[in-house]
């Protein structure tokens, strides 16, 4: 049977929308390569999700340096491959021998998933998450400031939706702001190593990235031993002494929350304003009433959320939607068509704010639902009420729409619009 979608191909990440519809339409469980197969129906997703039968091991494979090129190897290769390029590039593994995908949360299954999650859920208590809220106002009320300084053409992208959540992050960590320029290049490269172009290339520039990540979280936690303050690497230091994570379970949840939580932030808010653009009556609506932001926010991860694709591994063999997915096969969760599914979204390909998008799977599903969901929202709505409140004609720039090299993050690196300026 030929494959109706190839996550991996430039037009599938330019647009996978037209592709998922294809799949719950034709084939609703796809076979895509060689042990890999395309789950695309909301209620077969959410079984992936759920069923103790799928393992999230499979995400070790995707961590390792992209799936696509791998998916021919069995585990023991790939590790046998990062071990070889270490010792060529002189780098050593931070205190495991396979490094930062070893125990990392979204790769466990529960009851070690359960256990790691409990401890680290103290750093995301509701109190905590509220507390950064007039920080994030005023950080995204400083970034308007400097675009309405320049002119009336900006870079979404670059200019807003990139360094706000960088600095939020760096404050809830409790790491120098100053070193945000070197955040948003390790995110890249993680991203784009384990999930984009970059995988193909080989592991050198994610085991270099990683290496330098590790350094500097292994430093801030040395230090927060030694001084602990009101921040989240504090936060799980005290745990590492309470013998329930180690240093380096310690590192490898800082650095994923430092790769998936920029990244997912990020693209969230260009996701959102793309699509504003694309519904000019229902930004004129959202420029009118604010407290429409918190709608806006859920359609887009609804509609054209930031993660697409989870992948869970058959520890049987199961049957979904009427096809048998033999034991340590691939199943990619799609996310992305899931939630265009008419079956549970009337009318799934239309962008309505005014949607009750209960049970969106934007942030996941399951045990492994976004751990940093709230902190997201919050950080979206704050950034899309203060740029529509102070930029309230926004419109398309000049400039092209680049997008970011994943096949499993969507949304732009480079998003040019203008705007009218005060007194123009």
């Amino acid at each position: 049977m030929p494959t109706l979608y190839d996550p991996f191909s430039p037009e599938v990440v330019a647009d996978p929308f037209p592709y998922y519809a294809r799949l719950r339409d034709e084939a609703p469980v796809h076979p895509v390569a060689k042990r890999l197969w395309a789950v695309s129906r909301y209620d077969d997703v959410s079984n992936v999700l759920r069923s103790p039968v799928f393992s999230s091991s499979a995400t070790r494979l995707m961590m390792m340096g992209g799936l696509e090129s791998r998916m021919q190897a069995d585990e023991a290769t790939l590790r046998k491959e990062r071990r070889r390029v270490q010792r060529e590039l002189g780098l050593g593994p931070r205190g495991t021998e396979e490094g930062w995908n070893e125990n990392s949360l979204i790769s466990l299954d529960p009851p070690q998933h359960d256990l790691v999650r409990n401890i680290v859920n103290r750093g995301f208590t509701p109190r905590r998450i509220a507390r950064l809220a007039p920080r994030i106002r005023e950080i995204a009320e400083g970034l308007v400031d400097d675009i309405m300084a320049r002119g009336d053409e900006l870079d979404l992208s670059v200019d807003y939706s990139t360094p706000l959540p960088v600095r939020v992050m760096a404050e809830l960590l409790g790491v120098d702001p100053g070193d945000a320029d070197d955040f948003k290049r390790w995110s890249d490269v993680v991203i784009s190593g384990v999930t984009g172009d970059m995988a193909v290339e080989g592991p050198a520039p994610l085991l270099r990235t990683l290496d330098e990540l590790g350094a500097y979280f292994l430093e801030v936690v040395e230090q927060r031993r030694r001084e602990p303050r009101d921040d989240l690497i504090s936060v799980l230091v005290a745990a590492e002494d309470n013998e329930t994570l180690s240093a380096v379970e310690t590192v490898n949840f800082a650095t994923l929350l430092l790769a998936a939580g920029n990244e997912t932030t990020m693209h969230l808010i260009d996701n959102a304003m793309l699509a504003l653009l694309g519904h000019p009556k229902q930004q004129q609506q959202v420029v009118a009433e604010p407290k429409l932001v918190p709608g806006l926010v859920e359609e887009t991860l609804r509609w054209d959320g930031p993660v697409q694709i989870a992948f869970r591994e058959a520890t049987r063999d199961v049957e979904i939607a009427g096809t048998l997915i033999p034991k340590g096969d691939i199943a990619i969760a799609l996310f992305g068509s899931a939630n265009r599914d008419d079956r549970q979204f009337p009318d799934g390909e239309r962008f309505d704010i005014f949607r009750d998008t209960q049970g969106h799977m934007g942030f996941g599903f399951g045990v492994h639902f976004c751990l940093g969901a709230s902190l997201a929202r919050l950080e979206a709505q704050i950034a899309l009420e203060t740029l529509l409140a102070r930029l309230p004609n926004l419109r398309r720039g000049s400039g092209e729409i680049e997008r970011f090299d994943s096949f499993l993050v969507r949304g732009p690196t480079h998003l040019p619009l203008r705007y009218d300026a005060p007194g123009a």
